[in-house]
């Protein structure tokens, strides 16, 4: 059960959430230029509302390998409209704000954000952590390392679990030290890890969970799938789904995902095991 905490109401989830993406960029590696256009994203965020996404999770500066990063600028101009309409529109949306950027981040709560969700932990930008911590923001730290251009030339291997975790003790402390905080921990699978870290991590959620703050996992179209079943990112739906459930029966308490319905389906089932059996998540 995870409890977040967002504008002095406390959200309480029975069952692991489910973090639909909405990305606001031409560049994405799997449905770049989709969502650009405010009616098409706000289409797509009512989908996934009514297929059961607890959160939405709106970026607009894509990180994929080979990437030219979108400048602060850009990215802000196109984070806020899509923002402003999904806050307007979808009211009791809970919707998080994916940037490694601490001026994107207050604009993006300014305007009615709920969640920081920042790929870099807190290592791109000096400013994020103490705006973070002394405004109580529900912040996902994800495990990174480099910086935004090489961060994907890594591909840290040996005992990746035991590297992770050390990370997020050393990115707590420095954010211990703002003010308290709501964390959401993420080893960030796909992001500069061989093939053999990544399943590692997907598989051991418990061996980097620090204290007991919740773990999102996020793999949907990513290519530990394509490596592995030879698919793109557009034809890694099964893939996808698979590692999720292995995702959910580990612990996860978030999954990040593209395609919310096999997701919400994939929870149900795995649920419906643990209800029925001796069958038991990690």
């Amino acid at each position: 059960m995870m409890k977040i905490e967002i504008r002095k109401e406390k959200h309480i989830f029975e069952h692991t959430a489910i973090m639909g993406i909405l990305n606001a960029t031409p560049d994405s590696f799997s449905d770049g230029g989709r969502y650009n256009d405010i009616s098409a994203a706000l289409l797509h965020c009512e989908s996934m509302l009514s297929e059961g996404a607890d959160i939405i999770d709106l970026g607009g500066c894509s990180t994929r390998p080979n990437n030219t990063i979108a400048n602060e600028e850009e990215e802000t101009k196109r984070v806020l409209p899509i923002l402003k309409n999904i806050r307007q529109h979808f009211p009791k949306a809970i919707i998080s704000i994916d940037t490694f950027r601490k001026s994107v981040a207050q604009k993006s709560i300014d305007e009615g954000a709920d969640i920081i969700n920042d790929i870099s932990g807190g290592l791109f930008d000096e400013l994020m952590l103490p705006y973070i911590g002394q405004n109580h923001i529900p912040y996902v730290m994800m495990h990174c390392c480099g910086t935004p251009e090489t961060m994907h030339q890594y591909t840290l291997d040996g005992d990746i679990c035991q590297t992770v975790a050390t990370f997020f003790k050393r990115q707590l402390a420095k954010l211990s030290e703002h003010g308290s905080t709501q964390v959401i921990l993420d080893p960030g699978i796909g992001f500069g890890k061989s093939l053999e870290a990544n399943y590692t991590l997907l598989c051991n959620i418990e061996k980097y969970r620090i204290g007991n703050l919740p773990i999102l996992i996020g793999i949907s179209r990513k290519s530990l799938i394509n490596k592995i079943l030879e698919t793109t990112p557009d034809t890694a739906e099964n893939g996808t789904t698979v590692l999720n459930t292995i995702a959910l029966m580990q612990g996860a308490d978030i999954i990040r995902v593209h395609n919310v319905k096999n997701a919400v389906e994939a929870l149900r089932l795995v649920e419906q095991c643990e209800k029925n059996s001796n069958f038991a998540k990690k």
